[in-house]
């Protein structure tokens, strides 16, 4: 059975949008006008020619013209038609970092040769055998110990990860399992072999009912999915990035770009539950309610100094400042080692318009 039912087209052609724009602090516009040259009926026209486009036969009433441009759909994962795109220095990180590891593993292969052992040369001249008995073993473990995710046990969140694997073209929806949290608030995606498999901390949950914010596991959900979707999840790729531990800031940089693709694709699966996830990340499943999205996502453009470099170079995931601020600017790629800049010339008022040309300041949720 096909657990995913596209929506009919729209008049376009594209495919309709299982989860439409509904106000909010985005807002796209979807429905381009209609091209040039299309056959014109009563009433399809506008009364007069927009502003500076000469009339070729001169000017009467009921003149047919062209219709305006059609207005730039502004991109939900920062690509065309809504879908999810890479962050700008994840392909060139990555290349840096699998050359390394070549050459890493080229000189450990060299010093076993050469009869100097010690755990280290051990470690990557074994790379492949334990990276794969790694995967192997985590698999199993949420195999045996997991609750499955399906069509009755958290069907809701089976269906988030149906929806999500569909949304991004994959031929094939990951197993989802749900394991016991015990007050963490954790989500991550792996594989083993063919399989790819998405695990959610039970307490994710806890969030995601229909009397609290179910769009912030979605979004949680789609982050994941993503994950594998961006193919960060392959054994080859792993292998490649084997050296990773062993460099703390090129490295993490790496990671943090993985997670801002990630991000891509979960705010494409999700917009609406962008805010709640990173409240949620940021003061807890209880507290997520109280935080005031914009207010958190412009400091960081103010919260700055060598240390706050620091931590967020040596991090594996963005700031939780600079995350929000790209998951408020889609305009660009998040930022990977500097802080966020305003736009040039804006003040730093407590919000500024976004680009959706909104205003994203709203007050914190309240918690009744």
């Amino acid at each position: 059975m096909q657990p995913f039912e596209p929506q009919p087209p729209d008049q376009a052609g594209r495919q309709a949008d299982p989860y439409p724009l509904q106000g909010g602090w985005v807002s796209a516009q979807d429905t381009p006008a209609a091209s040039y040259g299309q056959q014109y009926t009563s009433g399809s026209h506008p009364a007069a020619p927009p502003a500076g486009y000469p009339a070729p036969y001169g000017s009467y009433p009921g003149l047919p013209v062209p219709p305006p441009a059609p207005p730039q759909r502004q991109p939900r994962g920062l690509s065309p038609f809504g879908m999810p795109a890479r962050h700008s220095w994840e392909i060139p990180m990555l290349v840096v970092v699998v050359v390394l590891t070549v050459f890493a593993y080229l000189i450990a292969l060299v010093l076993l040769a050469t009869g100097n052992f010690d755990q280290y040369v051990l470690a990557f001249a074994a790379a492949p055998l334990l990276l794969w008995f790694g995967r192997g073993i985590n698999y199993a473990g949420q195999r045996v110990n997991g609750v499955k995710m399906s069509p009755t046990q958290f069907p809701g969140g089976y269906q988030m990860v149906v929806d999500a694997a569909a949304r991004f073209g994959m031929a094939k929806a990951p197993d989802a399992y749900v394991v016991l949290g015990n007050g963490q608030i954790n989500a991550f995606a792996s594989g083993h072999g063919f399989r790819r498999y998405v695990v959610v901390y039970s307490d994710l949950f806890e969030i995601g009912g229909a009397a609290r914010e179910p769009d912030a596991l979605a979004f949680i959900i789609g982050h994941e999915v993503g994950h594998i979707a961006a193919g960060h999840t392959s054994y080859w790729r792993q292998l490649g990035m084997f050296l990773v531990p062993f460099l703390p800031i090129i490295g993490n940089s790496l990671i943090r770009a993985q997670e801002y693709t990630a991000d891509n694709h979960g705010y494409c699966n999700r917009h609406t539950g962008a805010s709640a996830a990173m409240g949620t990340l940021a003061a807890g499943k209880y507290m997520n309610r109280l935080i005031g999205f914009d207010e958190m996502a412009d400091r960081a453009a103010v919260e700055k100094g060598f240390f706050v470099w620091m931590v967020n170079a040596l991090s594996s995931h963005p700031v939780l400042t600079w995350r929000m601020w790209a998951l408020r600017d889609r305009s660009r790629h998040g930022k990977l080692f500097l802080r966020p800049a305003p736009p040039a010339g804006a003040g730093m008022p407590a919000s500024y318009a976004s680009s959706y040309g909104q205003v994203p300041a709203s007050p914190p949720k309240s918690v009744l």
